[in-house]
């Protein structure tokens, strides 16, 4: 099934850049499990999560499990109906095309903020990479005790943008300076160098479950908002 509720565009017009790394995880306590002792997925859960995400109006249809490490498709227009969402016990986990920015829009962050308000004791970690003639990146962390960090912008390049304290979070979670060399962290560099979805990582612990290829989510059709379809309209057609 194909939504054409919003789109102006044709389903088979080809899209103008791709996703790479990209998940908003919700992680509530307890916060100390390791990635692979995390219970299955949860395909009805997931899509009761899926349908809470702002922006996303209806799930059309379920389309089966995924891989963590498989990319949302994005050859065409209707590829960006297609979300990726999971929910492993008391963890959450969505990855939309809505999440792609090229610096005016931080939707990710926008997100992460109403998950805050409905998960307080959660940790709210999420990163996204767009690719479109340029690679753009948003990162974000939010903690129970209130330390976050947003940053934004142009790896290697300039305007980066970072908001929040990433020093509190980094003690807030009793991260260790061998613990930030071992990921290729350094502080002491411009913002746009940071390795900031490494930091992201961290935020996760040993519970972070992006880099285990027998981990899954479930693919979902969904209807997008009118305000996403505009969005990623302007996004991936220019």
């Amino acid at each position: 099934m194909t939504d054409t509720k919003y789109w102006t565009s044709a389903p088979d017009r080809t899209v103008r850049g791709s996703l790479g790394l990209c998940h908003l995880t919700v992680a509530q306590p307890p916060l100390d499990i390791d990635a692979r002792s995390l219970p299955a997925n949860d395909p009805e859960q997931a899509r009761q999560f899926v349908e809470s995400v702002d922006g996303i109006e209806a799930v059309l249809d379920d389309l089966g499990p995924r891989s963590v490490q498989t990319p949302l498709p994005s050859s065409v227009r209707s590829d960006l109906d297609i979300v990726h969402a999971a929910a492993w016990g008391g963890m959450r986990a969505v990855c939309t095309p809505v999440f792609a920015d090229d610096g005016n829009g931080n939707p990710l962050l926008g997100e992460a903020e109403r998950m805050r308000k409905r998960f307080p004791a959660a940790r709210i970690v999420g990163h996204v990479t767009y690719y479109g003639g340029m690679e753009h990146t948003e990162t974000v962390v939010m903690l129970p005790d209130g330390a976050m960090f947003h940053a934004s912008g142009w790896p290697d390049d300039e305007p980066f943008v970072v908001l929040g304290d990433p020093y509190a979070v980094i003690a807030s979670l009793g991260l260790s300076s061998w613990m930030l060399t071992a990921a290729d962290i350094d502080m002491d560099q411009p913002v746009h160098e940071v390795e900031w979805a490494s930091l992201a990582g961290l935020a996760l612990g040993q519970s972070d479950p992006w880099g285990w290829e027998e981990i899954q989510t479930t693919a979902f059709r969904v209807q997008h908002s009118d305000l996403s379809v505009s969005s990623m309209e302007g996004l991936y057609f220019g």
